[in-house]
């Protein structure tokens, strides 16, 4: 259970803040606000990604085993 939280915390860290800035870079493109905006999309972002991820974790090792074990 320690693992999986520690491995849900990092992953949703780092994909949290690439995607809040892929999106605020998007949204608002690169101006004099892009960091301050993005920081604070980041930080709504990582805890909602870190629920999710910890949450799907189980069901996506699932299908992953699942979808292995099918390949020839």
């Amino acid at each position: 259970m320690k693992a999986r939280l520690i491995a849900s915390l990092l992953m949703s860290l780092g994909l949290s803040f690439l995607m809040s800035g892929w999106v605020t870079l998007i949204n608002l493109g690169w101006d004099s606000r892009f960091v301050g905006h993005w920081m604070a999309a980041w930080q709504l972002a990582w805890p909602a990604a870190a629920v999710c991820a910890f949450l799907l974790t189980p069901w996506v090792q699932r299908l992953t085993t699942a979808i292995v074990n099918r390949l020839p």
